[in-house]
């Protein structure tokens, strides 16, 4: 995609929600991270269904720790994997106090040193709760990237470095957002909303719906 066309294309984008917000629901850094960290293979609405509940008690690393593995299962049993979560939560929740005095790190490498915490988690964490203009390609941000050329990559890391490349600066702390609630309710996986779309004449997608 060329360079004006990406910069229109973001204007479009940036005047449609011009502060764009996650739809995780949290109420602090550590809320925000264990919120990321349940959404992996999970909508954002059921992780917040189970969530609300829980951060509403439950919003320190060592509040999690005394509710501990078994009950913490018990309050995300409804979310997908939410064995496996319920170890990363408890696992990373020790990690903080351990290692940084319960407090969320503002540092990639702490971050994905954490039980649970990948790229993409990390990078969410990042850009969200410290403002850092960072990408987190989900299957959303994927799907945009290359079905408009946007940046084209095989893997999610080639598409966040080709957006880190080709995204202009001054939309580089909110291209996430825009791009992935872009993704999530107007090019859709099956069904993509092209008539509805503002940056319908700037994508290159072949198989736009009338």
């Amino acid at each position: 995609m060329k360079k004006q066309d990406v910069e229109t294309l973001f204007s479009r984008l940036r005047a449609q929600m011009p502060e764009p917000e996650t739809e995780l629901d949290f109420v602090n850094h550590y809320t925000l991270l264990v919120a990321v960290v349940l959404s992996a293979q999970a909508t954002d609405a059921g992780v917040n269904k189970a969530t609300g509940p829980l951060f509403a008690t439950v919003d320190t690393p060592h509040k999690m720790l005394a509710l501990g593995e078994a009950g913490l299962r018990e309050k995300i049993r409804t979310i997908g994997l939410y064995r496996n979560k319920a170890k990363n939560v408890i696992g990373l929740s020790q990690r903080l106090i351990e290692r940084h005095g319960g407090k969320v790190p503002r540092d990639r490498d702490a971050l994905e040193a954490l039980p649970g915490v990948g790229r993409k988690t990390a990078n969410v964490v990042l850009n969200v709760a410290f403002g850092e203009p960072t990408i987190a390609v989900d299957t959303h941000i994927f799907r945009v990237g290359n079905r408009t050329g946007l940046a084209p990559g095989k893997t999610p890391l080639e598409v966040e470095k080709g957006l880190l490349a080709s995204v202009p600066d001054e939309y580089l702390r909110h291209a996430h957002h825009w791009l992935i609630l872009h993704g999530r309710h107007v090019c859709k996986a099956r069904k993509p909303d092209c008539p509805g779309c503002v940056i319908r004449d700037l994508c290159g997608f072949g198989g736009k719906s009338v």
